[in-house]
């Protein structure tokens, strides 16, 4: 099992990376402004069932990998690395865009609200690779079952994820009037989470296997 401290750095890592603008928190904050809080609220219900999905499997996946193969693990770290350097160049990449730049969408009912959070969320091959890149940094073999530590890992991911993205629905109105008139503030929210991504990167890939 992991210590408190180790799932407070894994949060720590969690709700910076959570702050990464990506499909779900696009898709959550344009359904808000486009339909309001309540489908916003709706939307993440399905984003967080879609990533319970997504960290069991990863969770039951990694544990049958590197029970099968157990020198994969450092493998799965390096490659867990370039992945982390790949999304640092695309949150800082030009043309990147900020996620309060809300895309148009229809009117939907409750039932599709969910629906299409979940799919946009389950569907997502980009969120698999995350959660198989991300999770191995911080698993510690020597302590016990992997799978136990991943399930940990898994829920405090999508608390932590559940926590954020709520607030940003609320107050997905304000930011957005605020970042539109502030270019400076957009930039600098990619350039600190690019930076933040290529840190972890090289902290992987300079670590001991």
């Amino acid at each position: 099992m992991l210590t408190l401290p180790q799932l407070g750095w894994f949060a720590l890592a969690a709700f910076v990376l959570v702050l990464t603008p990506g499909p779900n928190m696009i898709y959550c904050i344009s359904r808000t402004l486009c339909q309001g809080r309540a489908a916003g609220m709706l939307s993440l219900i399905g984003v967080l069932l879609g990533f319970v999905a997504h960290a069991m499997a990863a969770a039951f996946g990694l544990t049958a990998l590197l029970m099968a193969v157990p020198f994969a693990f450092g493998v799965i770290k390096m490659v867990g690395a370039a992945y982390l350097l790949w999304m640092a160049w695309q949150a800082v990449r030009p043309g990147g865009a900020s996620p309060f730049q809300a895309r148009e969408l229809p009117i939907d009912p409750p039932a599709k609200l969910f629906r299409m959070g979940f799919l946009t969320n389950v569907l997502n091959p980009k969120v698999a690779m995350f959660y198989l890149s991300f999770l191995p940094q911080f698993l510690h073999p020597e302590q016990g079952s992997v799978l136990l530590q991943s399930l940990e890992l898994g829920a405090v991911q999508i608390v932590v994820s559940g926590t954020v993205n709520s607030l940003l629905i609320l107050g997905a109105a304000t930011i957005s009037s605020f970042l539109t008139r502030s270019r400076g503030w957009m930039l600098a929210q990619r350039y600190l989470m690019g930076g933040v991504l290529a840190a972890l990167a090289a902290r992987i890939a300079l670590s001991d296997r």
